[in-house]
């Protein structure tokens, strides 16, 4: 994105009309050149852009932009000692397969912002994106993460440990509770968990994570945690979610926190559990996954590879396996789709083993 469209769009965030003429002037273009930058964003961004007779421009809704001054003001001071390099993007396929792609660190994207923070601070491992718009957001089993622009967090970290790849499988579940506590940390009540990472808020899905791990048998290791966090949904785009959903304009009203309040907490909470890991493994976060954890005692039904089991779920145990107690006895499990069954008549909320899809 140019620096005059970025400027249009800052011009319009608040969501209040502003006549062309204006535009024109605080961004240095003729009235004709506004008109047709505001005619790309609309068509490469979906911004809906609407023209208010006798008034201007306006967005249906407003938004917050990702600012890295933003973000890196409300970092504490032992994530700045954790993070390497912070970047975002304007549009991107997927945050985590951007971090993942070979050759990034020798080209980044032209159509970024990064700071390199390991210019005036100790880097340990850190290495975060974030996007206002991911145009192939995906969870696991490649379903789709509905991802538009500039309302909703997409976050990613790449990690590197000196772990073997099968020393990680307890992450997963240690990076749901940071999401949980970053969350809680702002104000935001009533979030739960939903193995092995989903966050719920009454039985809906608030937010979701993908793990994508690769390295040595042996070590070392890396690893990606996407994060994906609804913060505002459109009912248009909100019909392609297949499953319960909720955002933060729900959960918290007019108390709503900014996203770059959002973005910032995240990566405080996330990097100090990827960091913490490193040496403790899952055991320091089994005590909050418990007590965030908002199933417990419910019948579900697990579908494990061409199998699916009913039972009663019973928590987790000290590996972050599933436990649940079915006709057979009590039974553990490493990975599967797990699915609430319904109160009532209310919609069937669909958990995956990992990954943040929709979301």
């Amino acid at each position: 994105m140019s620096p005059r469209a970025r400027e249009i769009i800052r011009l319009l965030a608040d969501g209040k009309p502003c006549s062309g003429e204006t535009i024109a002037a605080r961004v240095g273009i003729s009235r004709a050149a506004v008109w047709k930058i505001l005619h790309q964003l609309d068509a490469e961004f979906g911004l809906g852009i609407e023209s208010v007779r006798g008034q201007g421009y306006r967005l249906p809704e407003p938004i917050e932009l990702l600012s890295l001054d933003a973000i890196e003001a409300q970092l504490d001071a032992a994530s700045r000692q954790r993070i390497s390099v912070l970047e975002i993007l304007d549009q991107i396929d997927s945050t985590n397969a951007y971090l993942l792609a070979p050759g990034r660190r020798t080209a980044l994207s032209a159509a970024s912002s990064s700071c390199d923070l390991s210019t005036s601070l100790v880097a340990d491992a850190g290495e975060i994106c974030l996007a206002e718009q991911q145009s192939a957001g995906r969870g696991r089993l490649g379903r789709r993460w509905v991802s538009p622009f500039g309302r909703n967090i997409y976050l990613s970290i790449l990690w590197h440990y000196p772990l073997a790849p099968a020393q990680l499988g307890g992450l997963s579940l240690a990076c749901g509770v940071a999401v949980v506590q970053a969350l809680d940390a702002l104000g935001v009540k009533g979030v739960g968990l939903k193995w092995p990472n989903d966050v719920h808020w009454q039985r809906r899905k608030l937010a979701g994570l993908l793990l994508e791990v690769a390295g040595e048998a042996q070590g070392p290791s890396l690893v990606v945690v996407g994060v994906g966090l609804n913060l505002r949904l459109l009912t248009e785009e909100a019909r392609l979610i297949d499953q319960p959903w909720v955002d933060l304009c729900e959960v918290c009203g007019d108390l709503v926190p900014g996203r770059n309040a959002l973005a910032a907490a995240l990566i405080d909470s996330l990097t100090a559990t990827l960091s913490r890991y490193t040496d403790a493994g899952l055991a320091p976060f089994l005590e909050d996954w418990r007590r965030f954890d908002a199933y417990q005692g419910e019948p579900v039904s697990l579908l494990n590879g061409q199998q699916r089991i009913q039972g009663r779920y019973c928590g987790i145990d000290a590996q972050g396996n599933l436990l649940l107690e079915t006709d057979a006895g009590r039974r553990t499990f490493a990975a599967g789709e797990v699915s609430l069954r319904p109160r009532g008549n209310e919609p069937r909320p669909t958990a995956v083993a990992s990954g943040y899809d929709d979301s």
